[in-house]
C-alpha cells in the first residue's frame, strides 16, 4: 500500500493523469488489493481516503477527532527565492569585474604618477622624456573611460582622476620650464 501527499488546489489535475505503475501494478492482478493515497486539506476535523479498485477511483470522507486547530496545505515553492538567487549571483558577477576594473585603474594612475615624480625630480630632464608618459596617461584615460562607460565609475570621478593626472603632468612641465601659462588678459 503506497501513501502519497498531495497538494489540496492541485488535487484534480493530479488525480486525471495517476496511474500505478512499478511493482505494485504488477500484483493488482487479484481485485481485491487496492491502492491508498490520502490528501492534504484545510479542514480540521475532515480527512479525504482515494482507493484505487478494479481501475475505478472512489473517496470515502474520514472525521477524525479535533484536538488542535490545525490548517495543512502543501505549498508551491515562490519563484522569489530563485530570481533572488539569481540577483545574487548577477551582483557577485558584477562586483568582481568592477573591483577588477577600479584595480587597473589605480594600478595605472599609480604607475603615471610614479613615473610623473622621477620626471619632477630629475634635474637635467629632456622635454623629449615626457613621451612615455604620455603613452602611460593615454592608456589610464582610456581605462577610466571605459570604467565610466560601462558603468563601473561615475562619470565626474573619472574626470576627477583623469584631471588629476592632467594638472601633475602640466606642473611637471611648468617645473621644468616646458610649458609656460598663457598670461591672462583682463578686459576693462
Amino acid at each position: 500500500m503506497a501513501t502519497l501527499s498531495l497538494s489540496c488546489l492541485t488535487l484534480p489535475s493530479k488525480l486525471r493523469n495517476l496511474s500505478l505503475s512499478g511493482p505494485s501494478s504488477s500484483s493488482c492482478s487479484s481485485s481485491n488489493q487496492s491502492s491508498t493515497f490520502k490528501s492534504l486539506g484545510f479542514s480540521t476535523n475532515l480527512s479525504h481516503t482515494y482507493l484505487f479498485s478494479n481501475g475505478k477511483l472512489s473517496m470515502r470522507t474520514i472525521e477524525r477527532p479535533s484536538r488542535h486547530l490545525s490548517v495543512v496545505c502543501e505549498a508551491a515553492p515562490t519563484k522569489k527565492a530563485d530570481s533572488a538567487a539569481k540577483r545574487a549571483r548577477q551582483a557577485e558577477k558584477r562586483r568582481i569585474c568592477n573591483k577588477s576594473r577600479k584595480s587597473e585603474i589605480k594600478t595605472r594612475m599609480k604607475k603615471v604618477l610614479e613615473a610623473l615624480d622621477v620626471l619632477k625630480k630629475k634635474t637635467d630632464a629632456a622635454s623629449e622624456e615626457i613621451v612615455p608618459v604620455e603613452k602611460l596617461i593615454a592608456e589610464a584615460y582610456s581605462v577610466i573611460d571605459k570604467a565610466v562607460r560601462v558603468g563601473t565609475l561615475h562619470r565626474n570621478t573619472g574626470a576627477r582622476r583623469k584631471s588629476r593626472l592632467a594638472r601633475r603632468k602640466k606642473a611637471v612641465e611648468i617645473h621644468h620650464g616646458w610649458y609656460t601659462p598663457a598670461a591672462t588678459v583682463n578686459a576693462v
